[in-house]
């Protein structure tokens, strides 16, 4: 097929013009290529995906799409639902499962690569894999799944990945290419709307706050930092004793009410403002709301309780009071609204929607709203440039800017997209303007192997075959890259480590020697005893002393002493009627006056005559020899050969540099190796813990290592050992939930704010919860002893809420039980519980154990959770 035939009704069904990388990304898919398209938020990467669709459908085989979050899998859904027609699309996210066999199914990465490892028959006929957000691949804790399924895909399946803008986006292509053939990377660095970046600072006795341009044109039209700006921002405090910014207070951040209220009178909404808390979300919508600011009209207003009730009807009343419903709505309602992980996901879908419908005005969201889902704004404002991790605060790289202020700009209604920064005192306006002006980020690997991963490889193939699959990873093809660098550097330094051994070698003795001999004696290893002494001996001369020197004729008078920098140093005339200066390296001895000569008056060095007149004292002199009945020292360095050679202070320097040179070829070669072996040894230490705890026996998998195959989770192993020693054996549904949700949960915030441990419904929920705890330490002791990473520790915060849910009690009533969990946090928790204990019911050997996992599965997949997140089918 040669693709001309899809590709011309699909070009006229989109009804707008293509741009030029959309084009050259269609032309790579109809060539057989994979293609790799990095470009920025909203450009229209996605097109090219939906043509891999409409190409599959035409041939009839099977596109995939896969996303990193199950929310962008339900709109791209939806997208796709619309575009081809409801039979010919799937959904599969662990949450939905709408026609799996479909030819075209969007789903979760996650569930693709265990589609993979299991050798599902649902892999047949697929022709490609889409790659939604592959920049996902440097996330610490998930990116390495999508190296896996680069590398684990059958052959003839070919990639279209879409990435953010990485400034590596060539290598990553070439990495593309080297695991699964010819790749096309095809780059647009132009947004679709262009940005401009302004900054909000109000002062003092001004009617309104200022909103300047952060760049101006410069010269030949390049942009550089607004000079009134920065005279504003100079001006705006000063630096106390200890280097401190002391805000004068002339100058201040504007409210947040200010900004909307600017941003509305100047047709700039909506807008998204990106706070780095949800309290700060809450917060800012509730300052909003007390300020009276109403953005939207009647008719806005009753399409937007349409929509909230569509996304609210499966919640019951009793459960939309414990939301806090009614406060959500008011502002919803307004035209503000919050977006963050602690919201429920109906609540956050309905201002998704009401958003992208331009009816609600403002949203105040967090980080995490930047990736992926579709909610392009006409304004980004980014209240904040630093953001707290949990531990400390961290400023925001640039392609975290880049990442948030890519919503600025909505293609086809926007001429340009607007991103405010207001003013800090903590954040000089340089700053702003250096964030801003860096637009890209490189690409990096997070990829290492994990227990599930490698008991996977050993069930696949042979050890040569397995070590040759973690070789093929974008994490080693970048070490290996980095090993030609380290290489070259290498070759380098060896180079110049030869040439300086050869001159740090003396022909009058050994080197080494005699700065042993210098150090023994507490003298500088440049400088050394001799040097010193020579110096002390240069003070000591007076004008007029006469001293035997190399050049000048062998003798030379001295005129004066002249200012050195830690030395002395002589103007003397030698018995040639030359000046020149000298100091201790221009004497292979302390020199000793051998003669007197009284100074001709007036006293004019300079003068020709005066050189002359002295210059014939000079040879005249009759000098004396000093005394030579002293007997040499054979520890005094200044009596080794090498003292006296007039090359010793270069033959010192190189010296030096030789062993500057030894030590840095002695890293490169270490990171030569640490980078070519890296990802082997791990393997082989992750293959060490395995066989240590019985899950490999050589390279054959035990029954307890073909458990672990089909156990997905960050905890692997010690989910596995917990259903293979029986943990959940004998319990009933809400005791299995309780006991598992200490895999998937995970404290946040800082160690000392942790929460005491909870009370268990039974002592002997509580004696198997103490048995995973000492299964953990003793895991983390062999870790440890491996060289390996630390498996997160288990986490009993959430058992007593999990409990009590799986028992059947209300969302008020779990809500209850603690009042820092939110509703969005809760549910979030319970769908990845929901997930591990779904693994357990079908890894379980035990049929009790199985059937009771699957029971408490059920039971906690309802009411709010099972509303969350379900799609029209």
């Amino acid at each position: 097929m040669t693709g001309a035939a899809p590709r011309a009704a699909f070009e006229a069904a989109i009804g707008f013009p293509i741009d030029d990388f959309q084009r050259r990304a269609f032309d790579a898919l109809d060539a057989g290529d994979s293609v790799l398209v990095a470009a920025p938020t909203g450009a229209g990467k996605t097109l090219v995906a939906e043509y891999a669709a409409v190409r599959a459908l035409a041939a009839g085989t099977k596109a995939f799409y896969t996303t990193p979050l199950k929310a962008l899998s339900n709109q791209k859904y939806g997208d796709l639902v619309r575009a081809h027609g409801v039979e010919h699309v799937g959904l599969l996210t662990g949450d939905n499962t709408v026609r799996g066999d479909a030819p075209v199914v969007v789903m979760t990465t996650e569930v693709l690569r265990n589609m993979i490892y299991a050798r599902s028959p649902v892999l047949d006929r697929l022709e490609y894999v889409v790659l939604d957000e592959v920049h996902y691949l440097q996330d610490r804790f998930r990116g390495a799944v999508w190296e896996e399924v680069l590398i684990h895909l059958p052959a003839s399946v070919r990639i279209v990945a879409l990435s953010a803008t990485v400034s590596n986006a060539e290598e990553f292509a070439d990495w593309i290419a080297t695991v699964r053939g010819a790749t096309t990377a095809v780059i647009e660095e132009r947004r679709p709307v262009e940005l401009t970046n302004l900054y909000a600072v109000g002062e003092r006795g001004a009617d309104a706050f200022h909103l300047l341009p952060v760049f101006v044109p410069g010269p030949a039209d390049e942009p550089r930092p607004n000079p009134e700006v920065q005279r504003l921002d100079g001006r705006t405090g000063r630096a106390d004793r200890r280097g401190r910014h002391q805000p004068r207070g002339r100058l201040h951040a504007p409210s947040r009410v200010e900004i909307v209220e600017r941003l509305a009178a100047e047709q700039m909404l909506p807008a998204i403002t990106f706070i780095f808390s949800r309290a700060g979300c809450d917060g800012a919508v509730d300052q909003c709301l007390a300020a009276g600011l109403r953005l939207t009209s009647t008719e806005e207003q009753r399409s937007l309780r349409r929509i909230a009730d569509a996304h609210t009807a499966m919640l019951s009343g009793a459960d939309l009071v414990a939301l806090g419903y009614d406060a959500w709505r008011a502002g919803f309602e307004a035209g503000v609204a919050a977006h963050h992980a602690g919201m429920l996901p109906p609540l956050k879908e309905a201002v998704e929607e009401a958003f992208a419908a331009g009816l609600v005005k403002v949203v105040f969201a967090t980080e995490t709203l930047a990736l992926g889902i579709n909610m392009p704004a006409r304004t980004v404002v980014i209240e904040k440039l630093s953001k707290f991790t949990g531990e400390h605060h961290e400023f925001l790289t640039p392609g975290e800017y880049t990442q948030l202020t890519g919503r600025a700009g909505r293609r086809g209604i926007d001429d340009r997209g607007f991103a405010v920064v207001p003013w800090s005192p903590f954040v000089p306006f340089d700053q702003v303007a250096g964030l801003a002006s860096r637009r890209t980020y490189a690409l990096t690997s997070s990829f290492r192997p994990t227990y599930n991963m490698t008991a996977n490889l050993v069930d696949r193939c042979d050890a040569a075959e397995a070590r040759h699959l973690l070789n093929l990873s974008f994490a080693q093809f970048r070490a290996d890259r980095d090993v030609v660098g380290i290489e070259r550097q290498l070759e380098r330094s060896t180079v110049q480590l030869g040439h300086w051994r050869s001159d740090a070698t003396c022909e009058r003795g050994d080197l080494h020697e005699y700065r042993r001999m210098v150090a023994r004696t507490g003298g500088d290893a440049r400088r050394g005893p001799r040097r010193s002494a020579v110096d002390e001996a240069i003070g000591a001369l007076r004008p007029g002393a006469v001293i035997r020197t190399r050049r000048g004729g062998g003798r030379s008078v001295v005129l004066r002493h002249e200012g050195g920098r830690g030395a002395h140093r002589l103007l003397v005339l030698g018995a040639d009627g030359h000046l020149v200066r000298i100091g201790a390296a221009d004497l292979d001895l302390a020199p000793i006056a051998v003669a007197h000569l009284e100074i001709p008056r007036p006293f004019a060095p300079k003068n020709p005559a005066f050189r002359r007149e002295l210059a014939g004292r000079l040879r005249a002199a009759k000098l004396t020899e000093p005394a030579t009945d002293t007997m040499p020292d054979p520890d005094d360095p200044a009596q080794h050969p090498v003292a006296s050679c007039p090359d010793l202070d270069a033959h010192l320097r190189a010296l030096q540099q030789v062993e500057r040179l030894e030590r840095e070829v002695k890293r490169l070669e270490r990171r030569v190796r640490g980078r070519s072996e890296s990802l082997a040894r791990q393997f082989d230490r992750v293959l060490r813990v395995l066989e240590s705890w019985g899950y490999v026996d050589g390279w054959v998998l035990t029954p307890a290592g073909r458990l672990l195959m089909r156990i997905n989770a960050e905890t692997d192993l010690l989910v596995a050992e917990a259903v293979r020693s029986g943990a959940f054996d004998g319990l009933r549904a809400a005791d299995v939930a309780a006991l598992a949700s200490v895999f998937t949960y995970e404290h946040r915030g800082p160690e000392h704010q942790r929460p005491p441990t909870p009370r268990w419904a039974t002592g002997d929920l509580a004696r198997r919860w103490r048995d995973i705890e000492r299964t953990w330490r003793d895991l983390s002791a062999n870790e440890d002893d491996a060289g390996l990473p630390e498996t997160r520790a288990p986490d009993a915060g959430l058992a007593p809420i999990v409990h009590a849910w799986a028992s059947g009690r209300t969302l008020t009533q779990v809500l209850d039980l603690d009042d820092t969990l939110t509703g969005g946090d809760f549910v979030r928790h319970v769908k990845q519980l929901v997930d591990l204990l779904r693994q357990i019911a079908l890894v379980a050997p035990d049929p009790a154990t199985s059937s009771a996992a699957g029971d408490a599965a059920d039971a906690c997949f309802r009411g709010v959770v099972a509303a969350s997140g379900v799609v029209p089918t």
